[in-house]
C-alpha cells in the first residue's frame, strides 16, 4: 500500500485518507481477494461503494507502548530525550506529562521502528501493544501506557475484515470471527471521530468498552502542543448515538 511503500514523510504529511487500505480494497473490487485485513484504526469511517466490514475479531489490547533499549518509563526519560512517532495523538499526549521531550517522525513497519530504539537511533518510541504483541516483540515494552496518560486512536487493537457486499459465501464464513463486544465497541468510538468531522487534523482520541449491554466511551480532543485538552465520558446502549 502507499503507506507502506513511502516511508521518509511523516505520515500526516501524505495526506489522503486509506494510505494503508486503497490498494488493498483495489483487490477486493476487482476480485483477485475475497477478503482484506485491515487494521481498524486504518480504514476510513466511510464505507468504499461494494465493499463491507464482514467481521471485527476479539480485540487485542487498545493501549500504546514505550519501547525503549534502556528501559526508560515516560517519568523517567531524560529530559530533552529523542522519542520516535509520526502520530499527532501521541505526540500531543507525550508533550502533555513531558514538553521537555524531542519528538522525532518514525516510520517503518514494526521491525524497523523496534529496531530503531534498540540501536539507539531514539531513546524510546512509541507504538501500539497490539502490534508488538502479534509480532512476538512484547519482551521490548518498557512501559505500557495506562488510560489516562495515553488515550488510543479510535479503533486501535482491532482488526476489520473487509469483502465484497454481494459475497454471501464469505460473509457467512467470515461470522464465525466477529466478536459483537468489540464491534460495539469501536463502533461507538468511530462514531465519535465521525462527529468531529472525521478528517479532524486535531489530535483524537477515544476508547470505549462495552458491559451488560452498556458502552462506556471516552473521548479527548488534544491541542497539537499538548497544552490544552478536553476529555469526555459518557454512557449509552447504542454505540452510534454514544459516539455522536
Amino acid at each position: 500500500t502507499t503507506g507502506d511503500r513511502v516511508l521518509d514523510q511523516p505520515l500526516p504529511e501524505i495526506g489522503g485518507k486509506g494510505l494503508f487500505t486503497v490498494e488493498l480494497e483495489e483487490a477486493l473490487l476487482s476480485g483477485k481477494v475475497h477478503a482484506a485485513v485491515h487494521s481498524l484504526k486504518d480504514l476510513p469511517l466511510q464505507d468504499t461503494s461494494g465493499l463491507v466490514i464482514a467481521a471485527i475479531p476479539e480485540r487485542e489490547s487498545a493501549h500504546d507502548a514505550l519501547v525503549s533499549a534502556e528501559e526508560w518509563t515516560l517519568s523517567s526519560l531524560p529530559e530533552g530525550a529523542r522519542v520516535g512517532t509520526c502520530s499527532l495523538r501521541r505526540t500531543a499526549q507525550l508533550l502533555a506529562r513531558r514538553p521537555d521531550l524531542t519528538i522525532q517522525p518514525l516510520r517503518g513497519n514494526v521491525d524497523t521502528r523496534v529496531r530503531k530504539a534498540m540501536s539507539g537511533e531514539y531513546e524510546a518510541v512509541v507504538l501500539a501493544q497490539a502490534g508488538l504483541t502479534r509480532l512476538g516483540l512484547q519482551s521490548h515494552i518498557s512501559e505500557v501506557f495506562p488510560l489516562d496518560v495515553m488515550l488510543p486512536a479510535p479503533g486501535q487493537g482491532a482488526l476489520a475484515v473487509q469483502c465484497r457486499a454481494e459475497d454471501r459465501e464469505t460473509i457467512e464464513l467470515l461470522s464465525a470471527i466477529h466478536d459483537p463486544l468489540t464491534a460495539a465497541a469501536v463502533s461507538a468510538e468511530r462514531a465519535f471521530l465521525s462527529g468531529l468531522g472525521g478528517g479532524c487534523s486535531l489530535p483524537v482520541a477515544a476508547f470505549a468498552e462495552k458491559y451488560d449491554g452498556t458502552i462506556i466511551l471516552t473521548g479527548a480532543v488534544i491541542s497539537t502542543d499538548g497544552k490544552q485538552s478536553i476529555r469526555l465520558s459518557a454512557v449509552d446502549n447504542e454505540p452510534h448515538r454514544l459516539g455522536e
